[in-house]
């Protein structure tokens, strides 16, 4: 297993993000950039690391603000994350990489798509959210607790607030598959929320807001090959959200698991890994 190293870079506006960084034995290596869901500290999880070094990939990850480190942003929306990635790449001198998120990373690595043009070589959203749009989505529709904590930031940051200080996750959110993926392959996740939620609800309630707000960027803008990655089971994010991705995509391209929920979907990511270097001219 490589050594992961993280360190902090400064935005332009004073914030700080924490890095994290596999590294590679060669200069010029593929590298994914990694987004993180919600909630979890940013930091990338053993699974992917291991799938990265295989592969001989440099995996890049960093927590978004107020997860693992990095400063509050009050008010932020999915785009932001662009400015942030392109602030941590040029830090380090990365001139082009592919990303990669799941779950609430997913639109997270589309802004970069989208708004980071001859930099980012393609882009993998696994059981990733769509926007929400007033038409060609019903997008609560099959979300476990109808979407209970979503539907509260609708209303507001007040109200997501007041939800989060009574809110009980919903085992019915989860499979049978998901449960065995959190107790084997990637129990790291769950210690990984744990640790992200100890810090307290700030990331996740401005990563719920975030996504029931404009985006800040049209799906449609994206001019390089996007990989959707879906579970047919998932009740997180229902698998509507994968073909209103796919239809508004100019070069899109769905795996649909049918059996797969939103934990054991993840047990693709070395595969899109694969599918991320060979849509990136580096194959």
């Amino acid at each position: 297993m490589p050594v992961v190293t993280s360190h902090d870079v400064r935005a332009d506006d004073g914030r700080i993000l924490r890095v994290h960084d596999s590294g590679s034995s060669s200069a010029d290596a593929f590298t994914v950039l990694w987004h993180h869901g919600s909630p979890q500290t940013g930091a990338p999880l053993r699974p992917l690391v291991s799938q990265a070094a295989q592969r001989g990939i440099r995996l890049l990850s960093y927590g978004r603000p107020s997860y693992g480190g990095s400063s509050p942003q009050q008010g932020r929306d999915v785009s932001g994350a662009a400015s942030d990635v392109g602030t941590i790449v040029e830090a380090l001198g990365i001139a082009r990489f592919a990303v990669m998120g799941a779950s609430g990373g997913g639109p997270h690595a589309l802004a970069c798509a989208a708004l980071l043009p001859g930099r980012v070589t393609a882009a993998a959203s696994v059981a990733g959210l769509a926007p929400l749009t007033d038409g060609g989505l019903d997008w609560f529709a099959g979300m476990a607790a109808d979407g209970a904590s979503l539907r509260s930031a609708l209303r507001g940051p007040a109200d997501r607030r007041r939800f989060e200080e009574t809110a009980d996750f919903d085992p019915t959110s989860f499979t049978v598959e998901d449960y065995a993926a959190l107790e084997g392959p990637w129990s790291a996740l769950g210690a990984d929320v744990g640790e992200a939620s100890a810090d307290g609800p700030d990331g996740l309630i401005d990563d719920d807001l975030a996504y029931v707000r404009p985006w800040g960027f049209d799906v449609g803008d994206i001019r390089v090959p996007v990989l959707i990655v879906q579970g047919g089971r998932d009740r997180v994010v229902p698998p509507a959200h994968a073909y209103w991705l796919l239809g508004a995509c100019r070069d899109g391209e769905l795996w649909l698991r049918p059996n797969a929920g939103h934990i054991s979907i993840l047990d693709t990511c070395g595969l899109a890994l694969d599918w991320l270097r060979a849509h990136s001219g580096d194959s």
